[in-house]
């Protein structure tokens, strides 16, 4: 009989949930791995993603500690019965790993293991790895029980489901790296339109004060203020690009907590008060999320550049099923149509454009002398 603490459809949908949960591939190698151990009640699991050089790019382990992992040593390579699997792309399911004439045996530190139940994990043609499991948790008389012809059956089933989780971590983890890349593409252009174009102004105003210092010594003195308020300029435009190159991580952190990270990190970089409130917000669908966090980055922008303001307040609230952003700060202000006709919008196209692509809306109220405040909201899910 055996041990496994759940059994039937109920084990089997809880172990497709955990798999689903996850985005990240390692995450779901190690729930892979896991669910696998749990279902099928073995002593161990493991999990191969192949590399090229006849190795392994990712080796993730179930029943062996941390300390027994180390005792192992380097990753395994390809060989024996693991190879054999990624080889011939087929199951095996063996009464004793150690009997098979392809075993070349493990390192002292690695446990002993008998029964054997191993199968690719395949995405159409490509195998996407190799899972496998040792020493199943039951009475074993004369060599009795081991994998059954079910285990293999139910195995296979997780290992198809598994191929479309990871598949999906995969594109998940190139569709971030995609992001990132645009990201870095735009602050690049942005700090040559805007940063290099200061260091080189300021190189020159440096220039000219050092040519007026013996015959004008009071123009020199002005020069040389202009010097320090051009590197003053450089130094907000570079702070905020690096603000603007560390992640959001809205997965990890969820967007109230990425925006307080961030305004934070404004504060301490700009000599304007920058405070940030929410209330009842609750979690939004991704898309939406990512709207708010990049329109409140634009307009903080526009806020601590172009406003003059001491103080910049950002609050983001519960609005009946979904939400509203309001960044206000007690600046200059301006005055919306007469921007629009000199066709120097401060990013308000973008940020109506990022509005609208989720649903929400977008408004700006300023005026002269009166500071400014933009208000998104979105519709929730």
């Amino acid at each position: 009989m055996s041990h496994r603490p759940s059994s039937g459809l109920a084990a089997v949908s809880t172990a497709l949930l955990a798999m689903s949960r996850h985005l990240e591939v390692r995450d779901v190698l190690k729930t892979i791995v896991a669910s696998a151990r749990e279902l099928l009640d073995a002593e161990y699991a493991a999990l191969g993603v192949p590399d090229d050089h006849g190795g392994f790019a990712q080796f993730v382990v179930d029943g062996v500690s941390d300390e027994q992992w180390r005792a192992i040593g380097p990753l395994p390579r390809q060989h024996g019965v693991l190879a054999a699997m990624l080889r011939d792309a087929r199951t095996e399911r063996l009464a004793d790993v150690r009997k098979d004439p392809r075993f070349e045996g493990w390192p002292s530190a690695h446990p002993d293991m008998a029964d054997f139940l191993g199968l690719p994990i395949k995405d159409g043609d490509e195998t996407l790895g190799a899972l496998f499991l040792a020493n199943k948790r039951c009475p074993k008389p004369a060599g009795g029980c081991g994998f059954t012809e079910a285990d293999e059956e139910l195995l296979s089933i997780l290992a198809q489901h598994a191929a479309i989780a990871l598949t999906n971590a995969r594109l998940y983890e190139r569709s971030r790296e995609l992001t990132i890349a645009e990201e870095r593409s735009r602050l690049a252009q942005e700090l040559h339109d805007a940063v290099s174009q200061k260091l080189f102004s300021l190189r020159l105003t440096a220039q000219a004060a050092a040519r007026l210092v013996d015959r004008d010594p009071a123009r020199a003195k002005g020069e040389l203020q202009q010097v320090a308020a051009l590197a003053a300029e450089a130094a907000d435009e570079l702070r905020a690009a690096v603000v603007e190159l560390r992640p959001a991580a809205l997965d990890e952190d969820g967007l109230v907590d990425t925006l307080r990270t961030q305004i934070q990190v404004l504060d301490r970089a700009h000599t304007a008060h920058v405070t940030f409130d929410s209330c009842g917000v609750r979690a939004l669908p991704a898309a939406q999320e990512e709207a708010l966090l990049r329109v409140a980055q634009e307009a903080l922008h526009n806020a601590l550049r172009h406003s003059g303001a001491p103080r910049v307040a950002v609050s983001l609230a519960r609005r009946g099923q979904g939400a509203v952003l309001s960044v206000t700060d007690d600046g200059r202000g301006f005055e919306p149509e007469a921007v629009r006709r000199a066709g120097r919008h401060l990013g308000l196209v973008s940020m109506r454009d990022r509005a609208s692509g989720v649903g929400g809306t977008l408004t700006v109220e300023s005026a002269p002398g009166k500071g400014t405040t933009v208000e998104m909201e979105v519709p929730g899910g």
